[in-house]
């Protein structure tokens, strides 16, 4: 987690879901980007 506290990481995702819809794969990287910033808040509490 400690490579990702670089603001123009994590953060740059504003869950749009642009990605979602052109995934070829089918996956959810909007869903993935906000439970590891989750994991970011709880973990600077």
């Amino acid at each position: 987690l400690d490579n990702l506290e670089d603001p123009y990481r994590l953060f740059r995702c504003h869950t749009i879901m642009n990605c979602v819809d052109v995934c070829p794969k089918g996956l959810n990287p909007t869903k993935a980007i906000g439970k590891i910033k989750e994991m970011m808040v709880l973990r600077a509490v």
